[in-house]
């Protein structure tokens, strides 16, 4: 069975988003759980996300993801700007005890100029600050296009964070279709490959979310330009493929495509069908 869901608004409250979620056809979903470019975050209703842990368990869904901020960068230049992104980090973690079993993915963050080096031990020392052996959110380092000074564009960078962190059973990647494909890595021509060469430098064992993703660029440009299903790049058979991968079929699939609520409940049907033919 496909796992499969979308990203969702959060501004209607945790429970709105589960009942939202299953009205789209998903069993899973994203959301961000404070202001995707800023810090701020409401006040936290531990009555509304109780009623979406029973939800969740009572209709049987896949972990769901919260995504980090984008402004989040724990390896920024500054201390402060570290201090800052570490804070966000710690209470969204807080946040999700609340709803226990879930997925905390965030872009591993940007260098910026400090070299990649720096960039990967700043991370590593963040999370070995962040990280709780009582948790039971898994924190997902996401695949990145490797633009500019992003830490992430290759497999081995991820695998060195994950080697520095000494609490490793609470870590895992989240496998962005987009950002893999305009990284480089080839999974329209050879999705076996690239899995291959996944596995042998993290281990499948590691992966446990799949960003499903088309790109309005070509393999290897190092863009970041999400396009629906089957209109850009990639294309719905490779897409297709991904789905009803093996190795990838039992994990959680989040749609963050250029969409609207009708145009993901389309896709969601539309990758349902492709995983059963």
């Amino acid at each position: 069975m496909l796992h499969i869901g979308c990203h969702l608004s959060s501004s209607r409250g945790f429970a709105a988003m589960g009942r939202q979620a299953a009205e789209l056809g998903a069993d899973t979903f994203q959301c961000f759980l404070r202001n995707p470019r800023g810090s701020r975050a409401k006040e936290l209703d531990t009555a509304d996300a109780g009623a979406l842990a029973d939800f969740l368990r009572r209709e049987g869904f896949a972990p769901i993801i919260a995504h980090a901020p984008y402004i989040l960068n724990l390896c920024g230049a500054s201390e402060e700007n570290r201090a800052f992104a570490r804070e966000i980090f710690a209470d969204d973690l807080r946040r999700l005890e609340h709803l226990p079993g879930q997925l905390y993915n965030f872009h591993p963050g940007s260098h910026v100029g400090q070299g990649m080096e720096a960039g990967i031990t700043l991370i590593a020392q963040a999370l070995n600050a962040l990280l709780t052996p009582e948790q039971t959110t898994t924190v997902l380092l996401e695949t990145m296009p490797g633009k500019g000074s992003e830490v992430g564009g290759r497999f081995e960078e991820l695998r060195e964070i994950l080697d520095r962190v000494d609490l490793g059973e609470k870590m895992g990647v989240c496998l962005d279709t987009c950002h893999v494909f305009d990284g480089g890595y080839d999974i329209v021509g050879d999705l076996d490959g690239v899995l291959t060469e996944f596995d042998r430098v993290i281990g499948l064992e590691r992966l446990r979310a799949v960003h499903l993703n088309d790109s309005k660029n070509g393999c290897g440009s190092r863009k970041d330009r999400h396009a629906c299903i089957g209109e850009g790049q990639i294309g719905l058979e490779a897409l297709s493929r991904v789905v009803r991968h093996p190795a990838l079929r039992h994990l959680p699939f989040c749609l963050e495509t250029p969409n609207d609520l009708p145009g993901y409940r389309r896709e969601i049907a539309l990758m349902r069908r492709a995983a059963e033919e």
